[in-house]
């Protein structure tokens, strides 16, 4: 009975190394060239609600996109697409991740706003399907996920830039119950994807003139994965002798982050998926709660921008979602209008929104705004 276990997890395990040689292999004919959103005229925008408050939030910033791309929609410049069908009830319908209508309709855009998605956990009401960001991020090659933070009265300026298909999330679903005493499951870094979004944050520092990069690991204890994506970040800093590169663990990382003395001093911070998921909530609550903070998620070819917070299916459930704050969504809708090349109306969107964060009160509850008060309130900084 033994040997039939270890021998399934063989199996499992050999299946697993195939499809990640497989996915090197296609990685490496893939072409570099990137896509320019800047130049690409019409340009599409997909807007897909999710889940929970998902909906309100992503209606919201469409309100405000509308208004800001009013002459560029009118003249056929940018248009815009719904795209319905990602809900966890209908995922979990289909036992889709992300249903292939859903995926084919994204694709037929250029980049896409995106709502909060329900990943299904063990014990609850849904099958156990695999998380729609990681699935999406997989199947668009979305390697990039890029976060800002910003505090500037107490000196934080923050971009972190965390891998997005590879470490423990991309193998996340393939774990495997050995026995009902022992469950193992499994992390992956190659050398293509720690490069490329180790590079991509030094471009950046090069790029905007800032002369440090964090890389942030456990190579310490977990030495084969976090050493790798550790010394591919010692080989590329070697091509930037302009900027200064330093190493931290992620756990005494975690703590600096809450250190006033010494925050202040990262700027750009490059780290494998899981450590950049736990690291930028953390950051993103220093900035005032993940309900702040958007993201966006890039490759060659796609870009999907969201707010990095969840799905608040509570919010829903107790009738609170009219209160949803949609901060969260606009300040991803800044990031997709400075990738699109709309650099006036991000710049405009993000002076709004720091007036209105200070004016309207968004507490998810009765006693602050609506969701729809909120946005009214941006709508109205924008006019003046």
């Amino acid at each position: 009975m033994e040997e039939e276990v270890i021998e399934r997890a063989k199996r499992h395990f050999a299946q697993m190394v195939e499809d990640q040689l497989d996915r090197i292999q296609r990685l490496r004919e893939t072409s570099d060239a990137w896509m320019d959103y800047t130049k690409q005229r019409p340009i599409v925008i997909g807007f897909v609600g999710g889940d929970g408050i998902g909906p309100c939030i992503i209606d919201a910033t469409e309100r405000v996109l509308k208004f800001l791309l009013a002459d560029k929609l009118a003249m056929g410049e940018v248009i815009f697409k719904k795209i319905e069908g990602l809900t966890i009830e209908r995922r979990a319908k289909l036992m889709q991740s992300v249903p292939e209508d859903v995926l084919e309709a994204i694709k037929r855009c250029h980049v896409v706003l995106k709502g909060p998605t329900t990943t299904p956990w063990e014990g609850d009401q849904y099958p156990d399907l695999e998380s729609a960001n990681v699935t999406l991020r997989r199947e668009l090659d979305l390697f990039a996920n890029v976060r800002p933070v910003k505090v500037p009265e107490e000196g934080i300026d923050w971009i972190f830039f965390r891998e997005n298909t590879e470490g423990a999330y991309v193998l996340g679903s393939r774990g495997i119950h050995i026995t009902d005493e022992l469950a193992i499951d499994f992390t992956v870094t190659t050398s293509i994807g720690a490069e490329r979004i180790i590079r991509m944050a030094f471009e950046y520092a090069k790029r905007n003139g800032i002369d440090r990069v964090t890389v942030v690991t456990k190579a310490n204890i977990i030495k084969a994965t976090d050493g790798k994506f550790l010394r591919t970040a010692e080989r590329i800093a070697r091509s930037y002798p302009e900027i200064v590169w330093d190493h931290w663990f992620v756990d005494i990382f975690a703590a600096k982050l809450l250190d006033p003395k010494r925050r202040s001093e990262f700027r750009v911070v490059v780290l494998p998926n899981l450590y950049g998921d736990i690291i930028t909530d953390e950051a993103a609550a220093i900035q005032g709660g993940v309900g702040t903070a958007g993201s966006a998620n890039i490759g060659t070819r796609y870009a999907i921008f969201e707010p990095i917070h969840g799905s608040a299916l509570r919010m829903v459930e107790e009738g609170r979602a009219i209160y949803a704050n949609p901060t969260s969504a606009m300040r991803a809708a800044v990031m997709l209008l400075r990738h699109t090349g709309f650099l006036e109306e991000a710049q405009r969107l993000d002076n709004a929104l720091d007036v209105c964060e200070k004016e309207g009160m968004i507490t998810g509850h009765p006693d602050g705004a609506t969701c729809a008060e909120f946005t009214d309130l941006v709508l109205e900084t924008l006019g003046r």
